[in-house]
């Protein structure tokens, strides 16, 4: 059994703009009942998220920020390597993140990606950065942390964070989900980058594709846009259907599945204790809670 009492999925957008239908929350209880979405009137702005994990989140809850919570490094030594300013760890990173993009409005982080020494590393729409790839690992997917590798080993279809360019890229999400972390920091542990107690909330990376993945959906099937296909997902772990029929977005249903996912396997050591995390990797590179 988890020693957490609600379990909160949040599938996180990188997009412009102050708010988003990209941004998604669902709530699950830990005695049981179908997970929760969490509506915003207009759609949520990333600002009201870091306020809810901030001041008002529900005691001992488990969340799941669909995001990475940092950049690769294990393959190339560094962030950013050859630069002398490269950060030593994730908070550092954080810390960074949120120094360059510190102007700009809703967390977002444009001006990370245009600095002069950072640009190389990525790859957005005009160009592919003479960095994104390492001289030893390089590949046309860009550099993969070592949870991505775990990823792709489960059949998943990681993408790298340093990919800004695609429906399914995540570097642009993750940019601004790293502002948010700094934001957090004496407010909520990040697993496995801080150490963590037997009480209180944490906050865990997830992939929702491994919570689809462990209801009986393949990685091209990964995407529910059906409440059909949502409670199809949700009876496969166990937990009661949602409300509801016909066509549903599948931000929402990333969050609702998440959210039940997380409530199943909180409780499993093993997810805790992945075979590749060291304390060098849980410093540098974090991890995604469920590749294993």
């Amino acid at each position: 059994m988890s020693r957490f009492s609600h379990f909160l999925a949040i599938d996180w957008s990188g997009a412009k703009g102050e708010r988003h239908k990209g941004i998604a929350l669902a709530l699950a209880d830990a005695r049981g009942g179908p997970p929760v979405l969490v509506e915003a009137r207009r759609g949520w702005s990333r600002a009201e998220v870091l306020a809810i994990l901030r001041d008002d989140l529900p005691p001992d809850t488990l969340v799941g920020l669909d995001l990475g919570i940092a950049l690769p490094s294990a393959d190339c030594g560094a962030y950013f390597p050859g630069w002398a300013y490269t950060p030593a760890d994730a908070p550092a990173l954080w810390a960074l993140v949120d120094e360059i993009a510190g102007d700009e409005p809703h967390l977002t982080a444009n001006s990370v990606v245009a600095h002069p020494a950072i640009r190389p590393f990525f790859r957005d729409g005009s160009e592919t950065g003479a960095r994104f790839g390492c001289d030893d690992a390089s590949h046309g997917r860009g550099r993969f942390r070592v949870t991505e590798h775990a990823q792709a080993a489960m059949g998943c279809k990681p993408y790298s964070n340093f990919n800004l360019v695609g429906a399914a890229q995540v570097g642009k999400s993750s940019l601004t989900g790293m502002r948010m972390l700094h934001r957090l920091r004496g407010h909520l542990p990040v697993w496995p980058v801080d150490s963590t107690k037997d009480t209180g909330s944490v906050i865990v990376e997830i992939y929702t594709s491994l919570a689809a993945r462990e209801a009986g959906r393949s990685a091209g099937r990964a995407k529910m846009r059906s409440y059909e296909a949502l409670n199809e997902a949700l009876a496969a772990l166990g937990s009661p259907q949602v409300e509801g029929s016909g066509p549903i977005d599948d931000h929402a249903t990333d969050a609702l599945l998440a959210a039940a996912w997380l409530r199943q396997v909180a409780g499993d050591p093993h997810r805790w204790k992945p075979a590749g995390l060291t304390r060098e990797i849980a410093r540098t590179e974090g991890w995604t809670f469920g590749a294993i």
